[in-house]
Order: structure tokens, then sequence, then C-alpha cells
């Protein structure tokens, strides 16, 4: 008597796991709209909706949502640096998807969520900064990868120079709300690419 059989706990677990979906959901909707510190742990389980009980067994501290919301963009492949890894297309390929619009229906337009994300927590030693800027570190790597493949010159150099263009493009289409702002940056980029291309130059 009292205690849970095999399915029960499978029952549990599953409304437990429907309810932090449900939760990063939230946060995600909430965080985009009004900000990370503007959004209050309150808000999210309203929204979610869970009891605020049910939000705190999932995630003790809003560090740990924020965290988690962050790590939950990197895994679902749109973000930004995603696109660096769709092993469909060719290097340079992936390397202007950079600066496509954003796949979203959504009525304003976003920047980077991990540059928003580091905005918020300046301090460098926050978990949350740390976090954005491992992902930053991760989209340079793998943009010069992509230009080493490429055969390009000076290939360190050009991701950062890369990079420093889809971020900048990303920011001041949030800033603009300007959806295809990229397509300027995506002009400066493909004359970099040519120019550092073997047999250029």
């Amino acid at each position: 008597m009292g205690t849970e059989t095999g399915v029960e706990k499978e029952a549990v677990q599953r409304r437990g796991q429907g309810a932090r979906g449900r939760v990063l959901a939230a946060a995600a909707r909430l965080f985009a709209e009004q900000g990370i510190t503007a959004t209050g742990m309150e808000q999210v389980a309203a929204q979610a909706p869970v009891s605020k009980r049910t939000l705190y067994l999932h995630f003790r501290t809003k560090s740990d949502l924020v965290l988690a919301h962050l790590r939950a963009l990197a895994e679902s492949g749109s973000t930004l640096e995603s696109v660096l890894t769709l092993e469909d297309l060719d290097p340079r390929e992936r390397i202007l998807r950079l600066f496509d619009p954003p796949a979203t229906d959504a009525a304003v337009a976003r920047g980077c969520p991990f540059i928003d994300a580091a905005a918020e927590f300046p301090d460098p030693k926050s978990p949350i900064h740390a976090y954005a800027r491992a992902q930053k570190l991760l989209m340079v790597r793998l943009v010069t990868e992509l230009v080493t493949e490429l055969g390009c010159d000076e290939p360190e150099a050009l991701a950062e120079q890369l990079v420093t263009l889809a971020d900048g493009a990303a920011s001041r289409a949030m800033v603009l709300n300007e959806a295809d702002y990229g397509r300027h940056a995506r002009a400066a980029a493909e004359t970099l690419l040519a120019h550092a291309s073997p047999g250029t130059g």
C-alpha cells in the first residue's frame, strides 16, 4: 500500500517533463518579448501554466531557468550558429546563411539571444554570461573550420571578421526591427570570402 507501480512512476515523469517543457516555452516567449531581467518567475509560472512549486522543482533559481533556456536554444537548431553545421550545404553557403533573415513569423525582429543574455548579465563571472560567451566562441571556431576547409588565407582572422559581421547584423536587425538587415552584411562577407579565396588577391 502507498507505493507507486512502474506505470504510475512513468506517468508522473511524463507529466513532469511536460511541465518543464511548458516552463521553457513560456520563458522563451517572455524573455524574447520583454527581456530576461524584466521577467519574473511568477510570470513564467502563470504563462506555463504551472504552480510555483512545480516551477521551482524543475528550476531552483531564475539563473537555472535562464541557463536551461539558453541550452535549449543552442540545441534547437534555430540559432545563428546552427546553420554552420548543416552538412547538406557546402562551407561557403553555410557561412553566408549566417546573414539570412531568421526563420520566424514574429512581428518584431530579434537579435542574437546569447548576446542579449550577456548584455543583461554583464559580469564575466556570471554563469549566464559565461555560457553566452562559450556559444560565441563556438561560433567563431565553426567558421574558422569552414574557411580553413575553403582554403582561405588567414582563416582565424577571417573568421573573426565574418562573425563580427553576423553578430553586428543581428543586433542592428533587432534595433531597427528590420529582419532582413543581414543582406548588407552578406554583401561584405561575400567580398571578404572572395578576396581570401585561393587564386585571388
